[in-house]
């Protein structure tokens, strides 16, 4: 590829992570100050409920909860906008050609755009909350890079099956739902994870993100096992994903 093609796509590929905020907010007042309000009320709802139901008096709860959310809520979303951006472009991908991948890429971009920025709801909450900076938030860089590489990889294999398998969208939901129950996002994991049940989070690399994003967050040392297999899974997943996109890209066209 050389350098004005490489030059071409950047630009192409910045239009749609725009493009992709916009419909985002498009009709909504809040516009993007909701992707702060947003993870703060559900913060909130789920402080009062779980933290009722389960007994979690800590002052520091509420930020267990929202650093969880904000994860999730990000590889949720887009991974679900990847599954569809083919779909979602198709009138685009007729009429000009432009390297498929950029699709699925902008619907990671423009997501993780608005997850950083909802990361200073939980700035303010954690220093509110009494939950502040050490040594070991310099490490917080890495979950959140694994979470990118992460998303990216189950987001192109899911572009690719959502071309052709139409009903992957409601599979998907389904998955994510029981993802959610498994990332520990509104519960405590000491029991648990003495019991055995225990492996089903192990399993679970998003899991294993969030605990590490959270071990940053709260002064503590990451746990490099799950270090390890969230990133192996993720560059497995991404070699994967293109491998398979790239072999079925051309047929596209046939499907949309």
């Amino acid at each position: 590829m050389d350098q004005d093609t490489r030059k071409k796509n950047l630009f192409i590929l910045s239009e749609l992570v725009k493009k992709g905020i916009k419909l985002k907010y498009r009709r909504s007042y809040l516009g993007i100050i909701w992707s702060l309000m947003e993870p703060l009320l559900t913060m909130i709802v789920l402080t009062i409920v779980f933290g009722t139901l389960m007994g979690y008096k800590e002052k520091t709860f509420p930020v267990y909860i929202l650093s969880g959310r904000l994860l999730y809520s990000f590889f949720s979303q887009s991974t679900t906008a990847a599954l569809k951006s083919i779909r979602a472009n198709a009138a685009m991908i007729k009429k000009v050609y432009v390297p498929k991948m950029l699709y699925p890429l902008s619907g990671i971009l423009f997501n993780y755009v608005i997850f950083l920025i909802s990361l200073v709801v939980l700035a303010l909450v954690s220093v509110v909350l009494g939950v502040f900076p050490t040594v070991y938030l310099l490490q917080i860089f890495i979950p959140l890079i694994v979470l990118f590489l992460l998303s990216l990889g189950v987001g192109l294999i899911l572009s690719t099956v959502g071309v052709f398998f139409r009903d992957m969208e409601y599979l998907w939901n389904v998955a994510l739902m029981l993802i959610m129950y498994t990332c520990a996002i509104f519960y405590k994991t000491e029991k648990l994870m003495g019991s055995k049940w225990g492996f089903v989070l192990k399993l679970n690399p998003l899991y294993c993100v969030i605990d590490n994003f959270r071990s940053a967050l709260f002064g503590e040392p990451m746990n490099l096992k799950f270090l390890l297999y969230a990133t192996g899974f993720s560059l497995v997943c991404i070699a994967f994903g293109t491998f398979v996109f790239k072999k079925n890209e051309d047929k596209f066209i046939l499907s949309i």
